[in-house]
């Protein structure tokens, strides 16, 4: 049977890869597809629980949802209008991101938690999600100010997108209903793909290679190193406690721990190139039971490791191998700080750039919202959605299981007409 998931996560494949949600957009299309796709499996996992809505009747998911029709006016940026469907497709969007960074430590948010700058959890997922609308509601005016259009790219993946649901699932109102798992109509989807093309052209025009504010490798390093805390180290460890208990060692093999890790400082200090053996040794020796899993050493944030090693690698330069480093909760270590690659950072810093512009055209525009705003709760909200995608992934399930029973009494009947055929074939 053709995956369920597979086809549900597809209702976002063009929008999710360049998300504008605040807090999470700018990263690489892989990572944000790759969130996309998780969030459908957080969204099954929570409809299996709940009792599915009777989708009888149901022509407009928002209204269903949060009891304003998709067309109701919630905002206003400058001259453009923001919709309940596009707020709400957005505030769906930051709580399924949300349940799924989260994994399975949490599968309902604490929407009335006050997250200390007076504002609930709630608060602020209708704030992010409203400055997320805002900004591709201004974009077709900025883009058209540069001189941008939506490319024909785009366009034809569009159009084969609703080619492919249509055909997956047989029919026009099925296909339509597989959008709603993701809180996104047809024509909903169509709008937000185009403008985040022109977001995209946008940010390339901005900050893309070439253009007088293109990131230098140093202002990344810079921003990855000191506003992000990003470190890179490996390490030869000479436990002195149980890796799997955490229970100390004796003393006596705890000095010989020391002894041998003295010695393995020694002979990098006299090696012609001791990054070269620093690796020779740390395989043969390093008792780190990560090793096999990061042979090319760690990437971490700033508090992230025992305060011992992190202090000793970061007054490390590139390239620059410690003395030997002792932390009563691991043991003996010598480090080799490692050099970041720019490349790794550069649509992080990006998207932060281009995030800081994204704010300054919302303000220049100005952001006021309507009474129908206001009536919007973001926790009732996500009990009807998850009632809403139940339903749908309960007719998706449905659909696909007839599709294949099916093919399979038409692939019976197929060969049962070829054997007919072969055994006529032999009595003549």
């Amino acid at each position: 049977m053709k995956s369920i998931k597979r086809i549900l996560a597809a209702a976002l494949a063009l929008v999710m890869g360049l998300s504008a949600f605040t807090g999470c957009g700018g990263g690489s299309s892989s990572s944000s597809s790759s969130s996309g796709s998780s969030s459908s499996s957080a969204s099954s996992s929570s409809a299996s629980e709940v009792q599915p809505m009777d989708l009888t009747g149901v022509t407009d998911p928002y209204l269903a949802t949060s009891g304003l029709a998709g067309d109701t006016v919630v905002a206003r940026v400058g001259e453009a209008d923001i919709t309940a469907a596009e707020l709400l497709y957005w505030i769906n969007y930051g709580t399924e991101l949300t349940l799924f960074q989260y994994g399975s430590y949490m599968t309902e948010l604490p929407w009335d938690d006050d997250l200390g700058n007076g504002m609930t959890l709630a608060d602020q997922m209708k704030k992010s999600a409203l400055e997320a609308a805002a900004l591709y509601a201004l974009l077709p005016t900025l883009a058209q100010q540069e001189g941008l259009s939506v490319t024909q790219d785009t366009l034809d993946q569009l159009d084969s997108q609703h080619k492919q649901a249509v055909e997956s699932l047989g029919t026009e109102e099925l296909a339509e209903h597989s959008f709603w798992y993701q809180m996104i109509t047809w024509d909903l989807l169509s709008l937000l793909s185009t403008r985040a093309d022109l977001h995209l052209q946008l940010q390339n025009l901005y900050f893309g290679e070439g253009s007088e504010d293109y990131p230098t490798d140093a202002e990344v390093l810079a921003y990855a190193q000191d506003e992000l805390g990003i470190y890179r180290a490996k390490h030869i460890l000479l436990a002195t406690v149980d890796t799997e208990t955490r229970e100390p060692l004796d003393e006596a093999t705890i000095a010989e721990k020391k002894a041998t890790a003295e010695d393995l400082l020694a002979q990098l200090r006299a090696a012609e190139d001791p990054v070269a053996l620093f690796d020779e040794l740390m395989n043969e020796y390093s008792e780190d039971p990560g090793l096999a899993t990061y042979p090319d050493g760690y990437t971490a944030q700033k508090g992230q490791m025992v305060p011992e090693f992190e202090e000793a690698a970061l007054a490390l330069k590139d390239g620059e191998i410690s003395d030997v480093v002792y932390s009563e909760t691991t043991g003996y270590h010598i480090i080799l700080r490692l050099p970041l690659d720019p490349a790794d950072y550069r649509n992080q810093l990006v998207a932060q750039l281009m995030q800081t512009k994204a704010d300054g055209w919302i303000e220049e525009y100005g952001l006021e919202t309507t009474e129908a705003y206001d009536q919007i709760d973001p926790a009732s909200y996500r009990e009807k959605v998850v009632s809403l995608q139940a339903a749908v992934q309960e007719e998706v399930s449905a659909a696909l299981a007839a599709q294949e029973e099916e093919a399979g009494d038409s692939s019976a009947a197929a060969s049962s007409s070829a054997s007919g055929s072969a055994a006529s074939s032999q009595e003549g």
